[in-house]
């Protein structure tokens, strides 16, 4: 999550405040590790319950949010809830059967996320996947120690795993920052924030001289176009609906879809990766193939355009809509991709590209009108169910392959979180107030 705010922050901003941002990293983890060794006291610093109140408070802001969203963005908003209250309140009662609960679904869940990116990076086999099984054993090991009642008979669950969560990412911060002090004053972001694909680097040249053919009224919206594999036939779909969303899915006669993703830029971009040749999919060889290794590596092939493409096929399940965004990048970034048709289904797929593409398009966005970011935002951002779930999206990625489904998802998140809907104190006031008037005429 914190990479995707650095990204959308920009290079411009970010690379001034390595020393900022390796300092937080220190403080953090410092703050978490102490955090963690505490909740193993007896003698607290900090209650575990005011942890409590802090997660029920969060829940009551998000809840109240909600209220006001609508579509996917409401949906989030009342999971991310929910779940800080369920959390928040077993942590306030802090009852010996309450933290036993808290233990028992923390665990389980730490334990489902290791053995997924054991079992991923055994079967995917992309770049890094040892360092990610390792810590998915890591993962596993934790969850044990969680689920296990000594030292503390699971008093300490909030704390630890708080504690925990707060080093790791304190770490992320001081490695992030130790990175940007070697970054050159004319690179992108994106390349070093990304991970688990195979890497390529691209130095676009500065903003104000990509864009000097292109006039602002030239440049359409970017699109990013997704053929889900449930929603092209979802009738005919023989695997279980949410594998079929996200990975792929089987129809009545055993033939694998995994669907298709393609960004658009009117007039002269359109990325849309393709095999020169169909590949294999049927079940019994879908293993093999999903290996990210050089000898799954074909020769692909890039449309030239949406139209064509549908044309020759159907209409895109889902589109994807972004006004801010950065063509210079894009164009830059789209212009080195294509010099290396190498097609991989897992590694360096059509979805991939596209993951790859709105990174380049959307680094800066957040700061792309002013040279400055009021705080006020910077914290509503960082509270969005949007991006916490957009940072769940890219690191499951990342750890296993980029799919349509997850494209679409993740498009969508970073779309409501660079054009949140306007949402105040003031309006849901005056919404309630509405709400009443036509229940008491009524």
């Amino acid at each position: 999550m914190i990479r995707l705010v650095l990204l959308l922050l920009g290079a411009g901003i970010v690379k001034r405040r390595w020393r900022f941002l390796l300092m937080l990293g220190v403080l953090w983890a410092g703050f978490g590790a102490f955090l963690a060794f505490d909740a193993l006291d007896e003698h607290y610093v900090i209650p575990v319950r005011y942890l409590g109140y802090v997660m029920v408070i969060e829940g009551l802001a998000t809840a109240s949010s909600a209220s006001a969203a609508t579509g996917t963005a409401k949906r989030l908003r009342w999971f991310k809830a929910l779940a800080l209250f369920m959390i928040g309140g077993l942590a306030a009662l802090n009852h010996h059967h309450a933290n036993l609960i808290l233990a028992i679904l923390l665990g389980l869940f730490i334990a489902i996320d290791g053995i997924m990116k054991v079992s991923s990076a055994q079967v995917v086999r992309f770049p890094g996947w040892r360092t990610a099984r390792a810590i998915g054993i890591g993962e596993i090991f934790f969850a044990i120690f969680v689920l296990e009642p000594y030292p503390t008979w699971y008093k300490a669950t909030v704390g630890v795993n708080m504690g925990a969560l707060m080093l790791l990412s304190g770490l992320g911060l001081v490695r992030l920052g130790l990175r940007l002090k070697q970054l050159p004053d004319d690179a992108p972001l994106s390349p070093i924030l990304q991970q688990g694909l195979s890497g390529w680097t691209f130095i676009p040249a500065p903003p104000n001289q990509t864009d000097q053919n292109a006039q602002p009224a030239q440049i359409g919206e970017l699109i990013v176009h997704v053929w889900t594999p449930t929603g092209l036939s979802p009738s005919q779909i023989r695997s279980g609906r949410l594998i079929g969303r996200y990975i792929a899915a089987v129809d009545q006669n055993g033939a694998v879809s995994t669907g298709h993703a393609a960004l658009e830029m009117a007039p002269d971009v359109y990325i849309s990766h393709y095999p020169k040749n169909e590949i294999d999919r049927n079940p019994g060889e879908f293993g093999r193939i999903l290996r990210a290794t050089h000898d799954n590596d074909v020769e692909g092939r890039f449309l030239p355009s949406y139209q064509e493409e549908a044309a020759g096929w159907c209409e895109a399940t889902a589109h994807v809509r972004f006004e801010q965004f950065d063509a210079g990048r894009l164009r830059a970034f789209w212009n080195i991709y294509r010099q290396d048709n190498t097609y991989n289904l897992t590694n360096r797929n059509c979805s991939s590209v596209v993951a790859q593409a709105l990174d380049a398009a959307l680094e800066g966005a957040l700061t792309a009108r002013t040279a400055r970011l009021p705080l006020s935002r910077l914290m509503r951002i960082f509270l969005s169910p949007e991006l916490w779930v957009a940072g769940l999206l890219r690191q499951r990625a990342e750890s296993m392959a980029w799919t349509p489904g997850l494209v679409l998802d993740y498009a969508r998140a970073l779309s409501a979180v660079i054009d949140p809907p306007a949402i105040s104190w003031l309006s849901l006031a005056a919404r309630a107030w509405r709400r009443q008037k036509r229940t008491q005429e009524s």
